[in-house]
């Protein structure tokens, strides 16, 4: 029984304490289930949905209490809707999709909400416990990336993303220009679809407590980006090294939710489904070689779904950083780089963390319809060594 993406919904993506900080992250993972329910009140019984699943990377802060089960009870569902968590980091959206589509295919649920949501904004500190007596000072560490690490993990395993994407980009021989061009280019294709209203139902405004102006558009999309600019920022990871904030992906707050169902349930509700979900593939590395592990991810994926990588009409990938996409062109030049990403990525929308992979695919499956049809894949790489590729057929 094919799994189907039957509507998204996504909230605008707010920059680092920017317009959405103000809105705790349960409320945020909340407002996109709402924003479904709304969509579908007149046909869409909200007993009848059988799981939430939602992915989420940090888990440390207002999030902490499996906020699947708390974004469907604030969201107004039922008591009696069940919710869980994921987190496989990056992907921990795309890994709520794949379980979500899997119960389906299953036969175990008929109607799932896949979402995910991060409020990087709101991420408290925590304090190590202490493995002897109290000490006389207490450390206060920031809940973002890596933290209250395990000394037995291998020194190469637990460096930044930024500064092993540098070194991998090195190997592959892509340089500062490559990726400041590739940045510029995320963020004029950004713009340029929220200018011909690309998003239009798709996004919707979020007003933030205390706010007299909803956010209405993702706010670190930058029109007026350019290559001096870029090309004037200072390295981020490293003294002269070539990844900057100017070609990574920002800190960002934001939720996504996806209506899954069945044949059944779209002719119920009477919608003609974004698209199907045609297969998954995960993959793992040495943690610093994450870079490359997207390739991986993709050939895996590809191989099992019988197809060629020239058979997709369209590719959707994360921009964690645009040594991502660049590394994944290299090691697999068959990918035309003018079906990647045509309307931008994470450089400019933003990235925050649970509900970045749902975002690509809801983006891929809107797209592709956009365009006519046809296979695509969403391809997004995660810290600690692994990668995620998600095929879609609209």
């Amino acid at each position: 029984m094919p799994a189907l993406i039957l509507d998204a919904a996504r909230t605008p993506f707010g920059r680092y304490r920017g317009g959405l900080s103000g809105v705790r992250v349960d409320d945020l993972a909340a407002l996109p289930i709402s924003e479904l329910m709304r969509r579908h009140s007149a046909t869409l019984d909200p007993a009848r949905v059988d799981d939430v699943v939602y992915g989420n990377t940090n888990g440390a802060g207002e999030e902490n209490r499996n906020i699947g089960r708390m974004a469907a009870l604030l969201a107004g569902l039922p008591v009696t809707v069940p919710g869980t968590t994921v987190n496989r980091l990056c992907a921990s959206g795309g890994e709520a999709v794949v379980q979500a589509g899997r119960a389906i295919s299953a036969g175990d649920a008929e109607v799932v909400i896949a979402g995910g949501v991060e409020g990087m904004s709101r991420a408290p500190f925590v304090v190590p416990r202490p493995e002897r007596a109290m000490p006389d000072r207490m450390e206060l560490v920031p809940t973002l990336g890596w933290r209250l690490v395990n000394r037995r993990m291998r020194p190469e395993w637990t460096v930044p993303m930024g500064l092993a994407a540098e070194r991998a980009a090195a190997e592959l021989g892509i340089d500062r220009t490559a990726m400041d061009q590739f940045a510029l280019r995320s963020h004029r294709r950004a713009a340029a679809a929220w200018d011909a209203g690309v998003h239009d139902g798709f996004v919707f405004p979020v007003l933030a407590p205390d706010s007299a102006h909803p956010v209405r558009r993702d706010e670190s999309v930058r029109p007026e980006a350019s290559a001096v600019k870029l090309a004037s920022l200072n390295s981020a990871f490293s003294t002269d090294g070539p990844v900057t904030a100017g070609n990574s992906s920002p800190f960002n707050d934001g939720a996504v939710a996806l209506l899954l169902g069945t044949e059944r349930t779209a002719a119920e509700l009477r919608v003609r489904p974004l698209g199907e979900l045609a297969g998954s593939a995960v993959v793992a590395c040495e943690p610093q070689n994450f870079l490359g592990a997207a390739a991986s991810a993709v050939r895996k994926l590809l191989a099992r779904l019988g197809v060629a990588a020239e058979d997709v009409a369209l590719w959707e990938i994360n921009e964690a950083f645009a040594a991502v996409v660049l590394a994944l062109l290299r090691h697999l030049p068959e990918i035309a780089p003018e079906r990647v990403n045509v309307h931008g990525g994470a450089i400019a929308y933003g990235h925050p963390l649970g509900a970045s992979t749902l975002r690509v695919l809801a983006d891929l499956c809107r797209h592709l319809r956009a365009r006519g049809g046809g296979i695509g894949v969403a391809v997004s790489c995660v810290a600690v060594g692994q990668a995620q590729a998600i095929a879609v057929r609209t």
